[in-house]
């Protein structure tokens, strides 16, 4: 009898045992995987291992950032093509080259006691718009059949161009002071070719300035200079 109520008290204390270890979170309850899953749900909610808008991985919100840096690089290098094209544009829109001659300068010429047998050509803008003067005068007295040749020491450093109004100028000499010229004659009318942007190019009108009534006299000594914005260039020429 004695031997069954021990056997009695012992189990009561087995099963009291098992419900203490199941109270205390060291029984069977206890898997061990519901605790992982809460720490994900929280991190979750603490927005640490996902985007907050597209619930990538971080790494995914990171690569984002590395695509807006590219982004950016590309609106910057087509915002530079704008620049360009007002360069461009700018270049378009320079202004263009007026030629003087004939239809929009006033030209004379007279002769000059000093320098000896020289004569002085001015040609003054009557446009509106600033027109070039390049090279030298095409000189024709009469109906000559050869052209008066350039000093090339003349030869300015720029191309002489005239705002409205303003004057350039140009000396010819007409014959030789010590009479070395030959084929001397009197002449009573002048033309005044002009020169485009290229060498015995045409520039356009020419000009027939006045001439004294009795005349001026030439030979084959002839010639002229560059067109000067300085008239003290050609002062002592």
């Amino acid at each position: 009898m004695r031997h069954i109520r021990l056997i009695a008290a012992t189990g009561t204390a087995v099963a009291a045992l098992a419900l203490t270890a199941c109270d205390n979170g060291t029984g069977t309850e206890d898997e061990g995987a519901a605790r992982p899953k809460a720490t994900a749900a929280a991190a979750e909610e603490a927005g640490v291992s996902k985007s907050p808008e597209s619930g990538t991985p971080a790494q995914d919100t990171a690569d984002s950032g590395t695509t807006g840096a590219s982004t950016t690089a590309r609106t910057q290098t087509l915002g530079a093509k704008p620049a360009a094209s007002a360069t461009r544009k700018g270049q378009s829109t320079g202004r263009s080259v007026v030629l003087c001659n004939g239809t929009n300068t006033s030209v004379t010429a007279q002769p000059l006691n000093r320098p000896l047998n020289h004569m002085l050509l001015t040609v003054k803008n009557t446009g509106g718009k600033t027109c070039d003067l390049p090279y030298y005068p095409v000189l024709r007295f009469d109906q000559m059949q050869w052209v008066p040749q350039a000093d090339e020491s003349t030869q300015p450093q720029a191309v002489v161009s005239l705002a409205p109004g303003e004057s350039g100028y140009a000396s010819v000499l007409l014959s030789a002071a010590d009479g070395s010229g030959s084929g001397g004659m009197t002449a009573h009318k002048l033309t005044v070719g002009f020169q485009g942007m290229t060498p015995n190019s045409d520039g356009g009108p020419s000009a027939t300035p006045s001439l004294p009534a009795k005349g001026v006299y030439y030979d084959s000594t002839l010639k002229v200079t560059y067109w000067q914005k300085d008239l003290d260039a050609i002062s002592n020429w």
